[in-house]
């Protein structure tokens, strides 16, 4: 059964400039970006967006800067209006909401952590995490109540009474995940959520919120420029570049099969014995004998350590507890030579 999906965007364009709607049967007929700007002084943020994002997922949207993807995020909760386009959330329009719509969308259905924080400096931890719940109205008990419950669970209980100066940056960031958790919503918006963070703190955020993930099953729009990041934490994820989507689908396989240039550059310096996982590179069971057992969902580095880098075994491949295929050492040592590119080729 065809899964229905949590958002879909549905040929999406956004023409930032003084009379877009003018301007768009130009964009329509094929005219460039680099064209809309020097004819006449738009610029095209969004080009044809048509992607889905299922319940239960992390949808990462990446591309380096200026490609569009904190603009689409914005599209969701209709922080930016779309030139043309649907904005479907649970099979409802977003474009057909009015004010009072709009708002409880945004109150109730989406909470956004931003990456500057965007914390209230006269406000406790305690009160920052609890704004939701106070827009809404809930009383005071059970705002300190749910507030104190997701502090806790992100590493801050002992801080309520603290106020945002008093906290490193990675703190500030738990707090702002406990806000949005405390709201109750649906779907998590997250826009550079992590990239002001020193490494390895933010290593240590993206491990929270996949450990969160696991129990809550959140829909989650996470955008980055990072592609480590969105690889290690995108159930789908979509690459954008100068407004338009040039790959998506799940992340192992654009890692194996780029689809352009583009995206080939992007991921030929990714630690693949890092980011590859046993099942992308597993096959249909074939031999009889193994050297032993590895899990689906573990990286081919921890395989190569176990191996010791004979090229000669096998494994069996197994999931819950299941065999599901097999790992040849040989079609590992394959997977880990990138593609070359059209563009290191020439």
């Amino acid at each position: 059964m065809t899964k229905i999906p949590k958002i879909s965007l549905r040929g999406v364009f956004k023409i930032f400039g003084d009379k877009p709607a003018e301007v768009l049967p130009e964009v329509l007929g094929g005219m460039s970006k680099e064209d809309l700007l020097s004819q006449h002084m738009h610029v095209l943020g969004l080009q044809d967006i048509n992607v889905d994002m299922q319940a239960g997922e992390i949808s990462v949207v990446m591309g380096l800067s200026g490609s569009g993807k904190s603009t689409l995020i914005r599209h969701l909760n209709r922080l930016i209006e779309p030139t043309a386009g649907e904005i479907i959330v649970d099979g409802e329009d977003v474009m057909k909401l009015d004010e009072d719509g709009l708002r409880e969308l945004r109150r109730s259905k989406m909470s956004m952590v931003f990456q500057k924080f965007a914390l209230l400096p006269h406000r406790t931890v305690l009160q920052n995490a609890a704004t939701a719940l106070e827009v809404r109205g809930a009383d005071q008990k059970e705002q300190e109540a749910e507030a104190m419950k997701w502090l806790e669970r992100v590493g801050l209980g002992g801080y309520e009474g603290r106020y945002p100066n008093e906290l490193s940056g990675g703190m500030q960031q738990r707090v702002g995940i406990a806000r949005a958790l405390t709201s109750n919503s649906d779907i998590m918006l997250m826009d550079e959520a992590f990239s002001a963070l020193d490494p390895l703190i933010r290593t240590d955020m993206q491990d929270l919120l996949l450990e969160l993930q696991v129990e809550l099953k959140k829909t989650i729009i996470f955008i980055t420029h990072d592609l480590d990041e969105a690889l290690k934490l995108a159930d789908h994820l979509v690459i954008l570049k100068d407004g338009a989507v040039i790959q998506q689908g799940e992340p192992q396989g654009i890692l194996l099969n780029p689809a352009d240039p583009y995206i080939e550059d992007f991921v030929s310096d990714i630690n693949r014995a890092r980011v590859l996982r046993i099942r992308s590179v597993a096959r249909t069971i074939q031999a009889t004998e193994f050297a032993g057992d590895v899990d689906a969902d573990d990286n081919l580095e921890s395989v190569i350590a176990r191996s010791e880098g004979n090229t000669d075994l096998t494994y069996r491949v197994m999931s819950d507890g299941e065999p599901i295929g097999e790992l040849d050492m040989r079609d590992l040592v394959k997977a880990l030579v990138p593609r070359i590119s059209s563009t290191q080729a020439a």
